[in-house]
This record gives C-alpha cells, sequence and structure tokens, in this order.
C-alpha cells in the first residue's frame, strides 16, 4: 500500500511540474507583433501586462531587454525590439485623481483620452493638447510629445505639470520641471528609452462651444489669411486645413476650417453630450476609391470639400471637436499599406515649399491620399523639439507596398521630400518609418547626438531598447 501511494505520489508531482513547465513555456512563447506600419513584423519573447507597479519593477529588472507599447500607433518600430520583452501598458489604465477646480488630473499611462473626455466632461473641462484622434494612450502620447489642432497651445509637453518614471534599475522618481528635472525634456519625447511611464498629472482647460468657419482658397493665399484672420483673432481657438492631392488640383486648392469661439457660450451644454461614432461606411468608401484610380481622388477631394464646406456655422464642443475617429481610415490588405509622413516647415515659407514639394511629387511616383495642415508654434522644451519655429505641420497619408522593392522605392522618395523640407528651414516628425538618412536625422534634430549620450548615461545597461534607436542611436 505504502509503495502505492509513492508511486501515485510521484505521478502527480510529475503531472504538476509538467503543468508548470508547459505553463511557463507559453508565457515565453515568441510572438510576432507589428506596429501600426505594418512594415516591421517583429518577433517579441513575451508580452507582458499588469496593473501592478511591483510586476512592472521585477520584469525590468529581470528582462533583458525591454521594449514599451500603447496603442502602437507608430509606425518606426518605436514599440518593437527582436526577441525583447513587451509591455503592454493599455490595462494600466486608472484615472488616480481629479480636481475640477485646480483643473487637473492624474491618469496612468495606459488611459486614452477618450477616458480622460469621459471623466471631465460633465465638469465642463476638456483636454489643453492631444492628437486629433482620441484612441492614443496618455503614455504613448507623451512619449511622441504630440500635437493637435489646437493653436493656442503649443505642444502636449506644455500640458505636463508632472509624472512618475520607472527607471532601469527599478527605482520610481518623480519627475518635473523643478523635481528630477534633468528627466522631463528627454523622457517627453523619447520614445521609450528611458523607462517606463507611469502616471502623468495633465494640466485641463475649460470647455468651449466653438462655430465652425469654413474657406476654399489657392494655396498661395494661405499665409496671408492664417495670418490675418486665424492668428491675429484670438476668437479663433482651432484651425484645420487640407490640402488636395486631385489631379485636377493638385498641391493648389485648400479648404479650412477654423474653429472660432461662439458668443453663445450659454450654448454650451446644449451640445456638450460626447458624440459616438458617425458615419464612416462613405467616406471609407470614398478613401477605398482613391487609392486606386485618379478618378476616386478627384471624387474624394470634392465630396471631402463640398462635406465640409457645408458645416460652416455648425456649433460643436472643444471636446467633440477633438473626439475625431479614424476608424474610416483603417484598411486591411496583405500586400499594401499605409504610413505617414509628416513634415514641419516655418509659417513664412509655405507657397514656396509647396510649390518644390509639387514638383517633387510630380516627378516621383508616390500614392499620397491626403495631406492634412495644421499650425504648431515654436517650442523647444522638448530636446527633440520638431517645432524651432513657428511652423505648418503637412501630414502626409502615403499607400504602399509591403515588399523590399516598394519600401526602397519609398525610401527614396521621402529623401527626397526631406532634403526639400530642411531646404526650407524645416523638420519632419520621428514617429514614421526610418526613412530618413542618419544625417538628415542630424539636421532637422540638432541635439540628437545629445539625445542618445543621455540615454546612454541613464540607461547603461541599454534595458529599453526599439527599432528606432537600433537603427539610429548606435
Amino acid at each position: 500500500m505504502k509503495l502505492k501511494w509513492i508511486v501515485t505520489g510521484i505521478f502527480l508531482y510529475s503531472v504538476a511540474l509538467y503543468s508548470s513547465v508547459f505553463v511557463y513555456s507559453l508565457q515565453q512563447k515568441t510572438e510576432v507583433v507589428e506596429d501600426a506600419g505594418k512594415l516591421l513584423p517583429t518577433k517579441m519573447k513575451v508580452i507582458r501586462s499588469s496593473h501592478s507597479i511591483p510586476d512592472l519593477q521585477k520584469w525590468i529588472q529581470e528582462e533583458e531587454t525591454i521594449s514599451i507599447a500603447g496603442m502602437q500607433h507608430s509606425q518606426g518600430g518605436h514599440t518593437l525590439y527582436p526577441n525583447g520583452t513587451l509591455l503592454d501598458m493599455k490595462s494600466y489604465n486608472k484615472i488616480l485623481d481629479f480636481d475640477p477646480g485646480k483643473r487637473k488630473i492624474t491618469v496612468q499611462s495606459g488611459a486614452t483620452w477618450a477616458d480622460i473626455q469621459e471623466k471631465i466632461n460633465p465638469f465642463g473641462l476638456s483636454i489643453k493638447v492631444m492628437q486629433s484622434q482620441n484612441i492614443f494612450t496618455v503614455g504613448g502620447s507623451l512619449s511622441v510629445n504630440v500635437h493637435g489642432r489646437d493653436i493656442r497651445y503649443g505642444s502636449l509637453i506644455d500640458t505636463v505639470d508632472s509624472f512618475r518614471l520607472l527607471k532601469a534599475d527599478g527605482e520610481v522618481i518623480n519627475v518635473s520641471r523643478t523635481e528630477n528635472s534633468g528627466y522631463f525634456s528627454y523622457v517627453i519625447g523619447g520614445y521609450g528609452l528611458f523607462g517606463v511611464i507611469l502616471d502623468v498629472t495633465l494640466q485641463l482647460a475649460e470647455d468651449e462651444l466653438y462655430q465652425y468657419r469654413t474657406a476654399s482658397m489657392d494655396y498661395q493665399e494661405y499665409e496671408t489669411y492664417f495670418a490675418e484672420k486665424v492668428k491675429k483673432d484670438k476668437k479663433v481657438k482651432m484651425h484645420l486645413a487640407r490640402l488636395s492631392v486631385a489631379p485636377g488640383t493638385f498641391l493648389k486648392e485648400i479648404y479650412i476650417t477654423d474653429y472660432v469661439l461662439a458668443r453663445e457660450q450659454g450654448r454650451l451644454k446644449k451640445y456638450s453630450i460626447l458624440k459616438e461614432e458617425e458615419l464612416v461606411a462613405l467616406p471609407k468608401l470614398m478613401l477605398g476609391m482613391s487609392r486606386y484610380s485618379e478618378w476616386g481622388k478627384n471624387v474624394f477631394w470634392d465630396t471631402q470639400k463640398k462635406f465640409f464646406m457645408e458645416s460652416n456655422g455648425k456649433y460643436e464642443t472643444r471636446n467633440n471637436v477633438m473626439r475625431s475617429d479614424s476608424e474610416f481610415m483603417e484598411y486591411e490588405n496583405p500586400n499594401r499599406t499605409e504610413v505617414l509622413q509628416e513634415y514641419f516647415v516655418p509659417v513664412d515659407e509655405f507657397t514656396s515649399y509647396i510649390d518644390d514639394l509639387r514638383k517633387v511629387l510630380a516627378r516621383e511616383e508616390l500614392n499620397v491620399l491626403n495631406i492634412t495642415i495644421r499650425y504648431v508654434e515654436h517650442d523647444e522644451d522638448a530636446v527633440l523639439s520638431y517645432a524651432k519655429d513657428d511652423m505648418f505641420a503637412l501630414v502626409l497619408l502615403i499607400n504602399q507596398g509591403r515588399s523590399k522593392q516598394d519600401i526602397q522605392k519609398t525610401e527614396k522618395v521621402i529623401r527626397k521630400t526631406i532634403d526639400m523640407t530642411l531646404k526650407h528651414g524645416g523638420s519632419y516628425y520621428l514617429p514614421y518609418y526610418s526613412y530618413p538618412s542618419d544625417q538628415q536625422l542630424k539636421n532637422a534634430y540638432p541635439r540628437i547626438e545629445e539625445f542618445f549620450k543621455k540615454k546612454r548615461e541613464l540607461d547603461p545597461e541599454n534595458r529599453f531598447k526599439n527599432l528606432f534607436y537600433e537603427r539610429y542611436g548606435k
């Protein structure tokens, strides 16, 4: 009988041991991960996610290489590293503190802008600076130091009071302009290379009621229009323009939406319910047509322009203006993808820049689907600042193939457009695919060597890595 129990015990122990090894092996299973660009599928060792700071500290100290991810809309491998550990921060998303009187909120870095809007909207408050869409995480937005439609604030770094950072050695520190300030201008716009942003305290703005003011014009009129009708008019709080990519008016026609402070602020409550997803089928269909034909591009441009021009006089709250969704842009194709490029050009260079850009694109084969124009005020708080002057930001949506040959073809054109942008005193945005050369990076970001030096100083074991750093940092 005793022998029977011994044999049974050994069997049960073996089963338990096998099960634990099997579970561990599943946790360690290599997984291929892609970011939004879909050009860099990367085998990661393991994906980890937790609500617990001790868990995050443990992984930081145990794992050899860490990459940090939110929604992964950066397109240049900023959240990826071969055989590295991916920290998925989306579930680390609690709202920790909210003080309506002081107009401040503290959130964990995995919270989205939509989460914040839902919390603060009933109190008549709004976000100061964020992207045009509210789907992104706060930590990810800080890592790329975003900007948006608001023309009265700078980039996101201007609205940050403080944040907590989990360093490479496992220590958690508070960072602000006065406490551990040496980290502040590196981590914001630092692409996850200095540590894990745990939580952030943000300054908020009053929610406001805006009235749409629309206009359509020749590109040569835009500089003067912006200077006289937008920048000087303090009632204009936000601004967005689109530049035609339709063959009939290619880079010559612009339509504009200004968001003007409405006189009837007492009507704010009437419009303050947060809007949900609007009709996307029609714009999705038309964008789809524009991918494959010049006729489709002309139809899409004319339809877009008509829709926005007819919105003249429409009322919308600040929170709802900052609640645009990009669902109609979702695109699945096994052989192709859509990437972004963003160029920053001094305001007084706009007209001559567009003339040069048109010449470059007329000679090259690049399937540009959309160009959006925003304004970014001069701001060099971040070490890797893209706004060395008052700039127009031109965001290009490009459809391209995924093959090596297609990537090389796009790279050739992008490098030409960047050279031309630099010639006009401009720069380009870093969250996108690494088409730019090393020299172009240095010319656009004169402090890039200082940035990489500080990274190695604060993370001497190179615990935090991504493909952007692998490409340029060494």
